[in-house]
């Protein structure tokens, strides 16, 4: 049986190897610097869905505030263990997560989800999460160099 409890450090070779899933692959050390950055955080929070020492999945959800909308809490992300999915498990953790939004009293939860997971579309939409947007994501590294030479 699965418990969903806040991560911690020693949590990080597990949630390296549910990112690979997910599609990120991550150096172990990368992963624990990020992940020793957030624990402390009062504006994030990374759940894990454990039994015993293993980690079946995790949900991250952060408090995001801009000019144009109100603050809200957003789900950065979320993975399940292949052998655990279609279990009630990513149900679980996305309620732990609107949990923690209404604790930090955030009445809206966003989540984004790549166009190339259409089983996850499937899966929010299933469980009350309305599409609202589509966009697309635009990345420059500081160390891309842009113009004429």
């Amino acid at each position: 049986m699965n418990e969903i409890r806040p991560a911690r450090t020693a949590d990080a070779p597990c949630l390296t190897r549910l990112l690979t899933q997910l599609g990120y692959p991550s150096e172990l050390d990368a992963v624990a610097r990020r992940l020793t950055g957030i624990l402390p955080s009062v504006t994030q929070q990374v759940l894990v869905a454990a039994d015993g020492s293993r980690i079946d999945g995790y949900v991250s959800v952060e408090r995001r505030s801009a000019l144009h909308d109100d603050e809200r809490a957003e789900i950065t992300g979320l993975v399940v263990d292949a052998a655990a999915r279609r279990s009630g498990l990513g149900r679980a953790l996305v309620a732990a997560a609107e949990q923690w939004a209404r604790q930090q009293n955030l009445h809206t939860i966003v989540v984004r989800s790549n166009v190339v997971r259409p089983e996850s579309h499937l899966f929010y939409a299933g469980i009350g999460y309305v599409r609202t947007s589509t966009s697309h994501t635009y990345r420059k590294d500081s160390t891309t160099t842009t113009g004429r030479a």
